[in-house]
Order: C-alpha cells, then structure tokens, then sequence
C-alpha cells in the first residue's frame, strides 16, 4: 500500500529575501526529515517570494533565484523539496537580440538528491483585482505527474486548481494526489470560498488534495496560510491556523484516498471578526519589521479608529514600541483627553500631550492678512489637522518610529480625510476597514480584554476640528454609507441598482460623486493590509481626471 508522508511549509517566504529563504527552505527540509517525512513542500514562488513584481525584470535577481535552487539542490539530502520559483525558458528565435530577459515561467520543481529536477510551470496566470502576473510570466500548457515515493502526484499552482481543464488533465494521467502550492491573498470570505473550490475537484475526481498557501504581509496584501487536506471524498482532513506558521506533517494513504495528520496547530471555530483581527496585527507586524523599523507612533485622538489603531500596534509590536501621541486644540472635549489618556494606560505605551494650540494661533496670524473678506471654513480645520501631522512626522524623523494613519475606508472613500494631514503615515492599519467594521472589531478586541475605554466606542464619531462637530454632520449615518459604499465599490452596482434597493436618490448621487471626486486623495495616501474583494489601490484603478459622474 503507497504512502506518502510529506510537510508543507506554512511560512512567511519574504519577497526578495532570496538568501534567507534558501535557508528557510534547507532547515525546513531537515526538521521535516526528521520528522520522517519523504517530502518538503513550499509555496508558490517561495524562493523570491510573492508578489516579487518587477524584481522579476533584473537579471541579477533571477541570476541569484537560479544560484539558490542549485544551492537548495545541494543542501537538501535524503528529502524531496517541492520549490516554487521563477524559471528562465531558452529565448525564442523570434525575440530580438534587445530583449532584455527571456519568457519566465512561475514554476514548481521537484528537487531530489541534487541530482533529478522535475518541473511544472504554472498554466492559468491570474490577471485580475490584486494579480498581474501575464506582465512577467509565460503560461504553461502541460500538466505534470511524478511519482513520489510511489504515489502519483499531480503538480498545480494556486489558480490552476480553479479551472477544470488542468486538474482533469493530471487525472486523466494518473494523479491519485494532487499537491496544489499556492500565494492566495486573504480577503473576507476567501477562506471558504477556497474550501468550497477544493472539495468540489476532489469528489469530481475522486483524489486527495493538499493545498499549501503562503502566510505573511507584504505591502498591502495578506497571505493567510490556512492550508487544506481534502480527502478524495470531499471530506476536510484538516485546516491550518489562519496567520500562524507552521510546519504541517501529514500522510496520504493512496489507496483509501485520504490524509493523516501529526500534531496539526488545534483550529478553534472563529468569527470573522477574530481571523481579520489576527490578519490586521500580522500585516503591521510585518510592514514594520520588513521595512526596519524599531517601532511605530500614532495620533490617539480619543476616538474610536485611533483606539483600535492602538490596540492593534500594541498587539502586533509590543508595549514598549509603541507611542501615542494626544494634540488636543481649543475644540477637544474632556472626553476625549480622558479616554486617550484611560487607553494609553491600558496599555501601558509611552503617551505625550501636546497641544496644537499656539501653532494653530500662529498659523491663523500668518494667514490673516491674505484671509482677508473670508470667513472660517474647511481650511482652518484643514489647518489643525496639518499641524498634528507636522508635529507626528517630526516626532518619526527624531526617534526612527513609522508613523501609523488611523484613517477608515468609508473615511478614505468619501475623500473625508485631510491630505498632508491625518493622512500622513507610512502605513494605514484600517485603510481597508469599514467604520462599521471598525466597531465591530473594538468589541471583539474588548471581548479578549477591555483595551479599549467604553466611552471611546460608546461616543458619536467626531473629528473635533470645529465646536459641537460630529461626522454626521458631514456625512450619511455610517451603516447607510457602509451600505451604500459596499454596493458601489465591491459589487460594482450603479446608483440605479443602489437606489433600487431602498436607498435615497440624493443620498446616493452625493456619496457616489464623492467617491469619485476623491482618487487624487486615494492615490496619495499610505498603504494598508487588503482585507475586502475590492480594496483601494492596485485592486481598484480609477483615473483621477475623469469626468464621469454617472452610474
């Protein structure tokens, strides 16, 4: 009876990291092999890491992804590896002498001894919402089945699982297991989205199926891991922790069609709330340290998208690499100084009070004399909220520490945020996260340990640039925004569709031309971890000058 034992590796495989993921790949395959297994698997594109983008177009980039699988090859003894990496082809003879770098294929090679490679290139190249991959890859056209350890193992990359014809195709030649490396990004609801796709090819074709996924943040996307074994029934073998690494050992009875695991991480039924929650800390913890930082500081303003800003810096880096900042002015509310103060010392972070007040006095003598025959409006609080950014950024450039925005979506949709100002940050925790959302997460923070002060959560959102403001007074009541945002952003539905649904004509022309009106604003602003189906960014691509202001 054939069996197979094999470990997939649910690990962060950093872009362009290619000596320290050779590494990775060496050690893994030793502690694996220790293990007992016959067979390491890493993720798709694991060796240069995913999305390596126009990496992909330096030859010294791919001189050193070729130099590393020989390395791999050499290092790795006594185990198969399965390595996901970008694969030079011959040049055509067509290609002119000019062409800089011959077709490249996203590729998997199966790496034994240092002496036999096996390789698959990958044949249905997603080119849609967050992926580019036509831009630097050529498409395979032919499946691949090897045998393993005396099982026949048909060999797919991520999006090839997707589509019949390729899983048909290593059926028809034998497969009786189908190893699937992948770099999916998370998105709410991927997760069984994913599941539901994988148990629909297994019981089609009667095969198991192991589904490895990279795990990580890198710029604004999410790798969640959460790896599947599906038996050749259908059935969920088991499913890998969302946002943790892991080392998974598992055996495939070829003959019964199904998986045996060894001491899986335990996965606990979690709301959707708790795996975005886990997803947001592990995208900031990674910017961060990807990107050298010792630490990070924010503007706490006592409002509820800063608090959670809080609470997830906290979570992700530690107390003590952690600075809030409150910049009260003559319009901020004693609730508010006290529950900033309340959270800072909750959470025991360094918490400095500065107040914006005689800059904000001296900037207004500055202007008066060019204000003159104008009454307040819009720019003086354009004003303070530019001052606190000057004060944050100096404070970044003086102690090294990112600077986090705290801005929402629905804030950054409607273009109610100020440029140069609370807009300032090198990165944006929620910049993906509906107000709604955004206090839905608080009270699931809150039901792990009260972090964050009630009265924060309780108060009616208020950017206190002006007396007695609160949002509403600018904007519809979040759930109708959050509503009506969704439908146009997400769903792609025009203002007739929207309206047809019960919303108000005018409510929905207003936020609708508001969207629109505000790319200049979205195009400036930090990156931030991609949580939703349709987020800003390289997923949504609308012209800043545009005069369409239809449906």
């Amino acid at each position: 009876m054939a069996t197979l034992r094999f470990a997939l590796a649910q690990y962060d495989f950093a872009v362009g990291a290619v000596s320290a993921n050779t590494d990775r790949v060496i050690e893994l395959a030793a502690v694996a092999g220790d293990q007992g297994a016959n067979l390491l698997v890493c993720p798709e594109l694991a060796l240069c890491g995913y999305p390596p983008e126009d990496l992909l177009l330096r030859a010294s980039f791919l001189d050193a992804c070729d130099a590393a699988v020989v390395e791999i090859e050499k290092g790795c003894r006594g185990i198969d590896v399965l390595l996901g990496h970008p694969l030079r082809t011959a040049k055509p003879s067509h290609m002119a002498d000019e062409c800089s770098t011959p077709p490249l294929l996203n590729a998997v090679s199966l790496l034994r001894n240092g002496i036999d490679r096996v390789r698959y290139a990958k044949q249905v190249l997603p080119n849609y919402a967050v992926f580019d991959e036509k831009r630097y890859f050529t498409a395979g056209s032919v499946g691949r089945v090897v045998e393993i350890h005396g099982v026949c193992v048909g060999l797919l990359i991520c999006e090839d699982i997707w589509v019949d014809a390729p899983v048909q195709a290593v059926c028809d030649a034998g497969a009786e297991l189908l190893l699937v490396i992948n770099a999916s990004p998370y998105c709410r609801g991927k997760r069984e989205e994913r599941a539901e796709i994988l148990q629909c090819q297994a019981r089609a074709h009667g095969v198991g199926i192991a589904y490895l996924n990279l795990i990580g943040g890198q710029d604004d996307l999410l790798f969640d891991g959460s790896s599947l074994l599906v038996n050749g029934n259908g059935q969920i073998a088991a499913q890998a922790p969302a946002f943790i690494d892991a080392l998974l050992l598992a055996e495939y009875d070829a003959q019964r069609r199904c998986f045996t695991t060894f001491d899986w991480p335990t996965v606990l039924p979690q709301s959707e709330e708790a795996i975005l929650y886990t997803g947001l800390v592990r995208g900031l913890r990674d910017y961060v340290r990807k990107n050298g930082f010792p630490g990070v500081l924010l503007g706490l303003s006592g409002g509820i998208d800063s608090a959670l800003t809080l609470a997830l810096a906290v979570d992700a880096l530690g107390a003590e690499a952690v600075t809030a900042v409150m910049m009260p002015s003559r319009y901020t509310s004693q609730m508010s100084l006290e529950g900033a103060r309340d959270q800072a010392d909750r959470l025991a972070v360094d918490y400095y009070v500065l107040s914006i007040e005689a800059a904000f006095k001296a900037m207004s003598t500055t202007l008066a004399p060019v204000f003159i025959g104008t009454g307040p409006d819009s720019t003086e609080e354009n004003v303070q909220s530019r001052i606190r950014g000057a004060l944050l950024m100096a404070l970044s450039n003086k102690h090294g520490r990112m600077l986090l925005a705290t801005g929402n979506k629905s804030e950054m949709a409607v273009g109610y945020a100020t440029l140069y100002g609370d807009m300032c940050g090198g990165y944006a925790p929620l910049k993906d996260v509906y107000k709604t959302l955004v206090y839905a997460l608080a009270h699931w923070r809150n039901g792990q340990g009260e972090v964050i002060p009630p009265t924060v959560i309780e108060r009616p959102p208020t950017a206190e640039l002006r007396a007695n403001q609160t949002d509403q007074d600018s904007l519809p009541e979040y759930a109708v925004l959050d509503a009506i945002l969704e439908r146009f952003i997400e769903a792609e539905q025009s203002q007739a569709e929207i309206v047809m649904a019960g919303f108000e004509v005018e409510t929905v022309q207003r936020v609708t031309r508001l969207v629109l009106g505000n790319e200049f604003k979205r195009r400036q602003a930090a990156p931030g971890p991609r949580v939703s189906r349709r987020a800003f960014g390289r997923e949504r691509r609308y012209p800043i000058c545009s005069d369409w202001r239809g449906g």
